[in-house]
């Protein structure tokens, strides 16, 4: 019933992983399958592994899942646990790290639940602080939200299905997630690739209509954090791909790097050297970043800024065209 035709299941030693990790820049995503509790919630975690997978497939992502056999020791807890440590730490491509299941939460930590022992927040926080790579951390879970406060970090993208760890309902962002990476219609700014924050948006999108169709009262509402400050941003803050309002006075805007990262790079987004792509992400969030301080800027100073990184950027642009 679990089995996945290309999805490796972690049943070998850390020792066995780390010689399996290959030295390449190609994305990896590590798939963490929760422990199922009813059978119909148990399917779905399935289904949405065949999503992962199929999306993987099609991004040339090296795609490793966890908990999805019942096989003996080590659990899954340990078997996530080693599979980060076997991960490189310093690699040019994020790490993907998507956790489908239940979560609890009782007041003071969060915890995903797996079969056997499960993981909490503050252990998976410690588990990533050697990463200096790009990580991004999607928690589908029920009851995820604190995840996000402990996860949040510079060069991060976390992802909760919740707004709060009072949220502790079945979870549904999960699958309009996996759904969305592959959705055209998920592709706000029709450059044909849907980023991670189109994604997010699309799924949240899709969640609150399934509560509204079934005149329910919704139970998740899913947030993100790219800026590493921890307060996340819902979806219903966005006007298309541009969030509008801020959690408070000061704070900077999420969605910026979200917008950046794809699992499924267009062709010619994949035709674009790295070091290229790299450079255009930088002037991009320059230039958001300074138009978010225009306001405290004199107006002379702001366009001169202004006008160096866009004179910079349309030179990149013009230099990255193929030859006609």
């Amino acid at each position: 019933m679990y089995a996945l035709t290309a999805c490796l299941l972690l049943t070998v030693s850390g020792a066995a992983l780390a010689e399996a990790s290959p030295a390449t820049n190609a994305p990896t995503v590590i798939l963490v399958i929760g422990a199922p509790g009813e059978p119909e919630f148990g399917s779905n975690f399935v289904q949405q592994a065949r999503l992962w997978e199929k999306n993987c497939e099609r991004a040339g992502a090296r795609l490793l899942c966890v908990g999805l056999d019942t096989s003996p020791p080590p659990n899954a807890h340990d078997r996530l646990q080693q599979a980060l440590a076997a991960e490189a730490k310093d690699a040019a491509e994020a790490l993907w790290l998507v956790l489908a299941g239940h979560g609890t939460y009782d007041g003071t930590e969060a915890r995903f639940n797996l079969r056997g022992p499960d993981v909490s927040a503050t252990e998976l926080a410690d588990w990533l602080k050697p990463f200096r790579r790009p990580l991004v951390v999607i928690n589908a879970a029920s009851a995820s939200a604190p995840f996000l406060n402990k996860l949040s970090a510079t060069n991060r993208i976390v992802i909760t299905a919740t707004r709060s760890g009072n949220e502790q309902s079945f979870a549904r962002f999960g699958q309009y997630f996996a759904e969305a990476l592959a959705e055209p219609q998920s592709d706000l700014d029709k450059d044909g690739q849907t980023s991670l924050l189109e994604a997010f948006l699309a799924a949240s999108h899709h969640a609150a209509e399934f509560y509204k169709a079934e005149g329910r009262l919704a139970t998740e509402h899913a947030l993100l954090d790219d800026n590493g400050d921890g307060l996340g941003t819902p979806a219903d803050w966005f006007r298309g791909i541009r969030a509008v309002k801020r959690p408070q006075e000061g704070a900077s805007l999420d969605g910026l790097r979200a917008h950046q990262t794809h699992l499924l790079l267009s062709p010619a987004e994949q035709a674009l050297p790295p070091a290229l792509r790299a450079k255009r992400d930088a002037l991009e969030l320059a230039i958001a970043q300074l138009r978010d301080t225009k306001a405290q800027r004199a107006v002379d100073d702001y366009y001169r800024q202004l006008e160096v990184l866009l004179l910079e950027l349309a030179e990149l642009t013009e230099r990255s065209r193929p030859p006609r």
